[in-house]
């Protein structure tokens, strides 16, 4: 569950606002193999006010982190 690893992150020295929940289908094309949904990105104080992460940006941040781990 995404909330059990934010805690996790957390409680080793991670700080809240870099923690974004996202899910993977590696078996999905590469352009569909992320899904950047999670209750833990509801945060209206950085301007997120749903289970999507909005900011485009921050979505491609993600989006080349993940590439760079899963290729």
């Amino acid at each position: 569950m995404h909330a059990d690893a934010e805690k996790e992150l957390l409680d080793n020295g991670s700080e809240h606002i870099n923690l974004w929940g996202i899910n993977l289908y590696p078996n999905n094309k590469k352009e569909e193999m992320i899904v950047f949904e999670s209750l833990i990105n509801v945060r209206p104080a950085q301007g997120n006010r749903q289970i999507e992460i909005e900011d485009e940006g921050l979505r491609k941040k993600i989006t080349k982190i993940v590439n760079g781990l899963v290729e």
